[in-house]
């Protein structure tokens, strides 16, 4: 399978704003569980460029094999997870699997929100509408991985 398009050169301005926008939603948030909520994110999108591309920042961040590998059933694993990362994962897949019987529902912002302060929270939700940008950007244009 190749790419179908080059989006950074096809539509630069739009690629560079992706780029700011990423960075932007990165700031003030824990980048071990930034990396957890984009490969859970990507994942649940079938996005496998972001998935090997998020797998190995995660390695080079101290991210143990265990917790990637496990990511997939995080709610089976145990307390493998901190609660508050659960809370993350829960809020990632709410905003990620939207449907017209799924939303994000009372619970699963409120237990967020018992875990993040409001600008944390705030990035965090910036962070998952991001990585699902990122998501459909890569799977649209089949962004091959540069497997490491």
């Amino acid at each position: 399978m190749n790419n179908r398009i080059d989006l950074a050169k096809k539509a630069p301005k739009v690629y560079r704003a992706m780029i700011a926008l990423d960075a932007a939603a990165r700031e003030g948030l824990d980048e071990q569980l930034a990396e957890l909520v984009r490969i859970r994110a990507s994942q649940l999108n079938h996005c496998a460029y972001c998935i090997n591309m998020h797998t190995a920042d995660a390695r080079m961040g101290g991210e143990s094999e265990a917790r990637i590998y496990l990511l997939n059933a995080w709610e089976e694993a145990g307390d493998l997870y901190t609660e508050k990362e659960r809370a993350a994962l829960r809020l990632t897949e709410a905003i990620t699997v939207l449907s017209s019987h799924e939303y994000v529902s009372d619970e699963v912002y409120e237990r967020a929100a018992k875990h993040f302060g409001e600008e944390e929270l705030a990035q965090l939700i910036a962070l998952i509408f991001t990585i699902n940008s990122w998501n459909r950007i890569a799977v649209s244009t089949r962004k091959v991985p540069n497997v490491r």
